[in-house]
């Protein structure tokens, strides 16, 4: 009884033994533990040239806590946010430029960090322009835009003769007459929808916050139309009078409009 009780004991020691094997057999093993970090930032690199970005952001991640302190592990943030954003991972790549421009705001790069912000909203969000006929005409979020226009804002405040600066200029240009461009589009909607009152609103905020932008005509001649409809007279003059005064060459006014037409001079279409 005493010898079965003894090779009991045995095998439970033999089987707590063989476990303990099994779990060391299967723990990860971290291949980068003998790399320098140097090596690690080269094997990154050529992740990165290849296109794998899943397989460089993991391996900047290990840099950043190894290289801590130095000017290699800012490179390896840097490096990783745009890894997160050519792996289409908006949010990342933000939160990590984020963590970046708060750690480092005396950073050489900091100018960079600022640029690939502004470009990584700028390609999150603004692409609904190239699609507006087939766009949801709800209200759509457009807090992507405006981020990034702040971005390159502040690029060009603080770094004005940075290399990404004029780049920066031409984007901002770009999100002004896309976002005025917006909002005639939904005022054009909220128009054939016999919403005047709202297609006014979405004007005077193109007309208001985006003066310089093209769109602005049409606004101005979507506005005297609304304001027509609303048995508004007076600030449907108005909206003319600044449409003839900022667009003299419009083909929005009558003086402008081919001979024959026989719609009063505020029938735009």
């Amino acid at each position: 009884m005493h010898c079965l009780r003894l090779s009991a004991a045995r095998w439970i020691i033999l089987a707590a033994c063989t476990l303990q094997l099994l779990a060391c057999s299967t723990k990860p093993v971290d291949p980068t533990a003998k790399m320098s970090p140097e090596q690690i930032y080269a094997e990154a690199k050529e992740s990165m040239s290849a296109g794998a970005w899943d397989k460089a952001i993991p391996l900047l991640e290990k840099l950043e806590g190894r290289a801590a302190g130095t000017l290699l592990a800012q490179q390896a943030q840097l490096d990783r946010a745009y890894a997160h954003f050519r792996n289409s991972e908006q949010a990342q790549s933000v939160v990590t430029l984020d963590r970046f421009i708060r750690l480092h705001p005396a950073s050489p790069a900091l100018d960079y960090a600022l640029y690939l912000k502004g470009t990584v909203n700028f390609n999150d969000d603004l692409g609904f322009l190239s699609g507006l006929t087939r766009m949801d005409l709800s209200e759509r979020d457009q807090k992507a835009a405006r981020e990034s226009f702040e971005a390159y804002r502040q690029l060009v405040t603080r770094f004005p003769e940075s290399r990404y600066t004029p780049d920066a200029r031409l984007r901002m240009t770009y999100i002004v007459n896309s976002l005025a461009q917006y909002e005639v589009h939904v005022a054009r909607y909220y128009f054939s929808r016999g919403a005047y009152l709202a297609a006014v609103n979405r004007c005077q905020a193109a007309v208001q916050d985006y003066s310089g932008a093209p769109a602005v005509e049409e606004a101005l001649a979507i506005m005297a139309k609304s304001y027509d409809a609303l048995n508004m007279a007076q600030l449907r003059d108005d909206a003319m009078r600044v449409l003839e005064q900022s667009f003299p060459q419009s083909t929005y006014l009558p003086k402008n409009k081919a001979s024959g037409s026989a719609k009063s001079w505020w029938k735009f279409w």
